[in-house]
């Protein structure tokens, strides 16, 4: 199914839309900027919006990649620590003019249709980590699980193929995981999503038919200035709140977008799959010297039970603070990077916005450590069933634990 479609026309698509938002919403305010809370309602589509959170992630961590010295150890535990919270600062102060923002959003909505369309080339791009210099030919199953963040179309899918992984420390061959999930796909193809109620999802902001993503599918002309400058759809997405530059880009009244028709999507009929072969065992992992991030992972505590996790916050939090000399946190507001509020809000939330920001409103409002730790122990993890959720669980105990810390 997957061979009919093509991925120019994924990418053209991609642009054509990115180019069509970036004019509705930086038109008539061209030096204004969109902060981190825009980037994830900029778009209706919250596929598309996680995407262009993934690579904005990507590019923080190529940048902390870089931060490396023949003269200092950067792997040193209290630079580490010092670098972890200047991100997390940096992560709160996300700042994206049109020229940045708009081939983000080109490349996250064209990944948004090739998760429709192929998922081997989807795999490829969104849960395979980039090839790095340490470790081009192995992959931790850790790393697959951390992109999961992301998926929000088809990420039952994708979540069944990382569950149907060998267990264990070991990293997997590149290869052996491409060959892996070709099987996977084979054999659970049924469980991907319609293509058709993703293109009912893009209609409103820019016309698309199922037929304009084949490989020999009609080619849309060129976008025109004109044509860009025309209001969007029916049902088009709000502009998100821009932040204009300091005395140059003046308040502007809101367009208000006119309906225009919705394309009536084409539905292929699907085609079963053959038998899938048995999938196969993981190879023997060969010895070598653990790259870096082997040796940062080594460092990090393993994820313990739920009712461990609270019960040693609950006993001895502030002694195992000052035993790592990790920094206060004067609120968890504040501490909370965009990206552990997203996945807090995802994971323990079940992506209720308000639930989460009352919860952490609450928990600043307590007046220690105890009150803290029985408040999550007896109302948010019965509340929100998180007997499954010790990983994220347990970063939010931390940061508990170092805002009380002293006290």
């Amino acid at each position: 199914m997957e061979d009919k479609y093509s991925l120019a026309k994924c990418e053209q698509y991609g642009r054509r839309l990115a180019t069509r938002l970036g004019q509705q919403f930086f038109g008539a305010q061209p030096n204004a900027t969109l902060d981190g809370p825009a980037l994830l309602k900029v778009t209706p589509i919250r596929q598309v919006n996680l995407l262009v959170l993934r690579q904005l992630l990507g590019r923080w961590q190529q940048e902390a990649s870089q931060l490396r010295s023949p003269y200092f150890d950067f792997e040193a535990a209290p630079v580490r620590a010092a670098l972890g919270q200047f991100m997390n600062v940096l992560s709160r102060h996300i700042r994206l003019d049109r020229a940045a923002w708009e081939p983000l959003l080109a490349q996250a909505i064209a990944s948004t249709l090739v998760l429709a369309t192929n998922p081997a080339a989807a795999f490829e791009r969104l849960l395979l980590p980039p090839a790095g210099p340490e470790a081009d030919d192995e992959v931790p199953v850790a790393a697959l699980r951390d992109y999961l963040r992301y998926f929000d179309q088809a990420k039952g899918f994708f979540e069944g193929f990382v569950n149907s992984l060998p267990t264990g420390n070991a990293p997997l061959s590149r290869d052996f995981l491409r060959q892996r999930f070709d099987l996977y796909q084979a054999a659970h193809h049924q469980e991907l999503p319609a293509l058709a109620q993703l293109i009912l999802e893009f209609n409103p902001l820019l016309p698309l038919t199922e037929a304009d993503l084949w490989d020999d599918g009609p080619a849309k002309p060129a976008a025109t200035a004109s044509a860009l400058a025309a209001p969007v759809a029916a049902h088009p997405v709000a502009p998100p709140a821009l932040k204009a530059a300091p005395a140059i880009a003046p308040p502007t009244a809101e367009v208000k977008p006119a309906p225009a028709p919705v394309a009536e999507p084409t539905v292929v009929p699907s085609v079963s799959a053959p038998p899938a072969p048995p999938l196969p065992e993981a190879p023997a992992p060969t010895p070598a010297e653990a790259p870096l991030y082997a040796k940062l992972k080594a460092t990090q505590p393993t994820t313990t039970h739920l009712a461990d996790t609270l019960r040693e916050a609950a006993q001895g939090g502030n002694a195992t603070l000052a035993s790592r000399g990790a920094p206060k946190v004067v609120s968890l507001r504040e501490a909370i990077s965009i990206n552990q509020r997203f996945s807090f809000i995802n994971e323990l939330f079940n992506g209720e916005n308000m639930e989460y920001h009352a919860a952490i409103q609450h928990l600043d409002a307590l007046p220690d450590v105890e009150a803290a730790v029985a408040y999550v122990r007896q109302k948010l993890s019965t509340q929100h069933d998180w007997s499954r959720k010790e990983e994220h669980v347990g970063k939010l105990l931390k940061l508990i634990e170092r805002k009380f810390a002293g006290e």
